[in-house]
């Protein structure tokens, strides 16, 4: 049994206190609102993010992040991507100087185009054997649903993956190790990017054909730019990569997808952050992040540069489908 900090009560976050302290481990939920951590505590419910899913009794639920930090051995990072500095910055001195740091994060900094890892290694001072990434086709409510699904656990030291895949493997939670952490983590954010297009194209009832070219060409642009980037590109055949592409980019409970659609049918990024109840879609976030690192290390990422077009250029998405079809042929 292992002492879990979940640091961040959205959804996913969670969710995985729910996987965690159905693995039988004991688990603080720390929630930024007090009245979300309130009603954890007396109606083991998180209405607001994960309606309808009891939560088990393990789970303590707090707002004092002193309170959640004490005496953990495993801290999942559950905030945004672009929560994750401002938050390590007050949380650092919380941290047990032994405990492994996991980020549930899918997300680029948006000013540095750094991953998260680089971002916790940064600024908590912990060596990359003590940074763990969570990534794979895992949508929350599915998995709390208790649905079957698999994930990667990725670390530089082996042993560390280990660890917390043995804390969080239940029933219906089958986590694999990886040592591939900046493929991990680029497959997690690349594939938000993608998603989005794929939400446009759905917004324009386009049909199962555009639907594979977007995944399939998606993928061709991630392993471009993970490679480059010094990842192994086997990692974006597995569950980090093509696994988490396609449930991302396919099902309506994709944040991302959705958002694309919405944006495909004439709202704005405003109109549809507020039609997700204020929040934004971390692929909108990380668009121009991709393109930035994408234009410093001579990738080619035509899908993403379409997506940057849309949110932040006022283009609409029939001019970039068509763009994207009039690009030069060459071979696959």
């Amino acid at each position: 049994m292992v002492a879990v900090a979940v640091m961040g009560a959205g959804s996913w976050g969670t969710t995985m206190a729910k996987v965690f302290a159905d693995a039988g481990n004991t688990v603080t939920l720390w929630a930024r609102r007090t009245d979300v951590a309130e009603e954890i505590h007396c109606t083991r419910c998180n209405q607001r993010y994960l309606p309808g899913i009891t939560l088990p009794d393990a789970i303590t639920a707090t707002s004092n992040p002193a309170t959640a930090l004490a005496g953990a051995e495993i801290v999942v990072l559950g905030v945004p991507s672009h929560a994750v500095r401002d938050s390590l910055h007050e949380w650092t001195p919380l941290i047990p100087t032994d405990a492994l740091i996991v980020s549930l994060s899918k997300g680029l900094e948006q000013a540095s185009a750094r991953r998260m890892s680089d971002v916790i290694a940064e600024v908590t001072g912990r060596a990359s054997d003590k940074i763990v990434v969570l990534s794979g086709p895992n949508l929350a409510k599915e998995i709390a649903d208790e649905q079957p699904a698999a994930t990667v656990i990725a670390c530089t030291d082996h042993d560390s993956a280990k660890y917390v895949q043995d804390a969080c493997r239940t029933t219906y939670f089958r986590p694999y190790t990886n040592t591939d952490v900046i493929g991990c983590e680029i497959g997690g954010v690349a594939k938000n990017v993608i998603a989005l297009a794929s939400g446009m194209a759905a917004g324009q009832k386009l049909g199962e054909n555009t639907a594979a070219t977007i995944i399939t060409r998606g993928l061709a642009e991630t392993v471009r730019l993970g490679s480059a980037l010094g990842a192994n590109p086997a990692t974006f055949a597995g569950l980090a990569g093509l696994g988490d592409l396609v449930a991302t980019c396919s099902s309506p409970l994709s944040r991302n997808r959705t958002f694309g659609e919405r944006l495909s049918q004439g709202m704005s990024l405003k109109e549809a952050q507020e039609a997700c109840h204020g929040q934004v879609a971390e692929g909108v976030n990380a668009c121009r992040a991709i393109q930035s690192l994408a234009r410093d290390h001579g990738v080619d990422v035509p899908i993403a540069n379409a997506v940057v077009s849309v949110c932040f250029d006022n283009a609409t998405v029939e001019e970039s489908i068509m763009n994207l079809m009039e690009r030069d042929t060459k071979p696959e």
